[in-house]
């Protein structure tokens, strides 16, 4: 348990807690943001037959421990992990529908031996867990798994060729053979050598459909005001913290609005903090800049070179656990160091926005397509695909033939649920002709098994089509990349939590329930929140077009000071070794970047793709990094309940 701890180290450096039973061992690493004095972990109900360790934060704790005190429950700290405990005691799983939070929840209940684990809605928080004989085992990160003496790393080439295809696994799937997660919205309970998983939230939309929802009639000024007031609650609370709390400025409106609301709440101070880029084409420091100076925070920049970028790559491999198709959340990295060393454990962002407000241009993209498929052979609607992407070079210069053979896949195949996706994963199954033969052989036969493709739900032919390709964004791009490799990752691989009002659960049931031209307006994007914001924000920042965030790729590892890792890892001996890509394919890559030729976006992340995978393969199964235990110094909390007794380690 202490090695296992000491591999989380950085989710949690201020305190530790061990819980040792005769059946069970629960271990906490603490991030105290609340009760800095009195909330260590585990903490026991009155009767200390439930016991708990959790990571992430629940904001309406205040209100639901008022609640639980006219309930007769006692408190002996002021953090929001009892508060949890006690919910659980009165209303069992249940009780997960009142957290406002993300979290991710183990409980041992030493009445009837059994664990509950759970994961908040949209699955902000990790967990993950693995099976072996007669035992399991779980943790906040796999790494903290791969400590146990018993569990073996072995990368999954089904797992591979998802990532590869849709830019992150398919939940409940890793890319470690036989660890998974527990799915955003799911709770389980293991008793008696058995493991029950249940869904307890599921992301949903109206299926009467856009015309039934025009009937009603509905003023836009009601939708206006509702959505600012939950955006300005979601806010309130998650400015809780017995610490103090920055937020992240980019630029856009969506991170501008948070901040913006946090000026409004009366907070006297506030710190922003945001990314520069040294490559022009990626830069957005002159947006920040305004912002700053229109919000008058305090505003602190990193700037990231090609060669920071690269440079803290492995790193960034070590904490996300995975291969990754992007080099975005390196800088990521780079500011959450940032707020480290600047005194801040907490940050607000704008997350979440672009999913459930319609903000990416794959909805406008799906809109055009289907424009188009009424009139296939039309020789300007395809046109106006040159207006989605300008950030993608040589689309502008595009001829309408080139336009419809890359966007014209499956047009009129309007049923199909992953309508609005189908162009990206099939130009993205492209990067797969670099694997190995072997590995293909192994994807070729697990193809059609279990978790191999992505499910849709049974209804969703009913929803609108905005609704669909939403689905499809949120249920596999959000949590299992954008909140894992570009959130929650990078920022605790600096002692930082991110919190994000948009992915509040009644923000996003709200705007799961909008009508879909209060989204995506004509191919205006975010056209309410645009509203929201015009009392906010100044009009060029409302009026500004959606730019996706992004970091260069093939300039990061080839530059001026290429980092020895690449060359190495991209050797034909090196990739003989593990055996996933097939040696003259990426040589061939390769030589095109010693040439001085700049690569498409396939090739580009392609590059990174496997650069990320040879780096996954070396950090955790051909030279893992030591998994040093706790120090004899660290504060630790032991509870052994083997002998009944309690004592103080350290």
């Amino acid at each position: 348990m202490r090695r296992m701890l000491g591999t989380i180290r950085h989710r949690g450096p201020d305190q530790f807690g061990i819980y040792l039973g005769t059946h069970v061992a629960l271990g906490h690493a603490r991030l105290s943001i609340l009760d800095l004095n009195t909330g260590q972990q585990p903490i026991g109900n009155e009767d200390q037959t439930l016991w708990i360790v959790y990571n992430g934060e629940v904001f309406n704790y205040i209100e639901l421990r008022a609640d639980l005190r006219t309930r007769g429950h006692r408190f002996t700290t002021a953090s929001d992990t009892e508060v949890i405990l006690h919910l659980y005691e009165e209303y069992g799983p249940d009780c997960l529908n009142r957290l406002n939070g993300q979290f991710a929840i183990a409980i041992w209940d030493e009445k009837d031996r059994s664990l509950f684990l759970a994961r908040d809605r949209l699955g902000v928080r990790p967990l993950f867990y693995t099976q072996l004989e007669g035992a399991l085992v779980f943790g906040s990160e796999i790494k903290a798994i791969l400590a146990h003496p018993e569990v073996r790393a072995e990368l999954d080439p089904v797992a591979l060729d998802q990532i590869f295809t849709y830019w992150s696994t398919l939940s409940p799937r890793t890319c470690f053979r036989g660890i998974v997660e527990l799915p955003p919205g799911h709770y389980m309970v293991a008793k008696g050598g058995r493991l029950r998983v249940t869904p307890y939230w599921t992301i949903g939309f109206p299926e009467e459909g856009e015309r039934a929802e025009q009937r009603g009639g509905r003023p836009i000024e009601s939708y206006v005001e509702e959505l600012r007031a939950l955006l300005v609650d979601a806010t309130r609370i998650r400015l809780r913290a017995d610490v103090p709390v920055g937020a992240y400025l980019s630029g856009g409106l969506d991170s501008s609005a948070i901040a913006a609301i946090i000026r409004t709440l009366g907070v006297s101070r506030l710190d922003t903090f945001s990314i520069a880029f040294t490559d022009a084409q990626f830069d957005e420091s002159e947006h920040q800049r305004r912002m700053a100076r229109f919000l008058g925070t305090e505003h602190q920049v990193v700037l990231a070179t090609h060669e920071d970028i690269g440079g803290v790559f492995p790193d960034v491999i070590w904490h996300t656990e995975t291969p990754i198709m992007r080099t975005s959340p390196a800088p990521m990295f780079l500011l959450s160091k940032l707020v480290r060393d600047r005194g801040y454990k907490v940050v607000l962002t704008g997350e979440g926005a672009d999913e459930f407000l319609a903000g990416y241009d794959i909805f406008k993209e799906a809109k055009v397509r289907r424009f188009w498929a009424q009139q296939p052979d039309s020789t300007w609607r395809p046109l106006l695909l040159k207006r989605l992407y300008p950030d993608i070079s040589r689309l502008g210069a595009s001829s309408v033939s080139m336009l419809k053979a890359f966007f014209g896949i499956g047009l009129t195949d309007l049923a199909r649920p992953d309508y609005s996706h189908a162009v990206r994963w099939q130009n993205n199954r492209r990067t797969c002709r670099f694997f190995s033969r072997d590995v293909k052989n192994k994807v070729a036969l697990d193809r059609g098994g279990a978790d191999s493709q992505p499910t849709f739900p049974s209804g969703m032919p009913r929803w609108n089509p905005l609704a669909r390709a939403q689905y499809c964004e949120i249920s596999i791009f959000l949590s299992q990349y954008l909140l894992s490799s570009q959130g929650d990752r990078p920022a605790m691989a600096h002692s930082v939590e991110g919190r994000f009002p948009f992915l509040d659960y009644r923000v996003v049931e709200f705007c799961n329930r909008l009508p879909a031209r209060l989204k995506l307006r004509a191919l205006t994007e975010k056209y309410l929140l645009r509203r929201v914001a015009e009392s906010w924000l100044p009009p060029e920042i409302v009026r500004r077009s959606k730019r996706p965030y992004r970091a260069p790729i093939h300039r990061s590892f080839y530059n001026a000071r290429t980092p020895d890792y690449v060359r190495e890892l991209l050797g034909e001996t090196a990739l003989k070794r593990t055996g996933f890509f097939n040696p003259s394919a990426v040589t061939h890559l390769v030589a095109k970047l010693d040439d001085g030729k700049a690569l498409g976006e396939t090739d580009d992340m392609a590059l990174a793709g496997i650069l990320s995978t040879q780096l996954t393969n070396r950090l955790f199964l051909e030279s893992p990094r030591a998994r040093t235990p706790l120090a004899a110094e660290d504060e630790v909390k032991v509870v052994d309940r083997r002998c009944l007794r309690e004592q103080v380690d350290g």
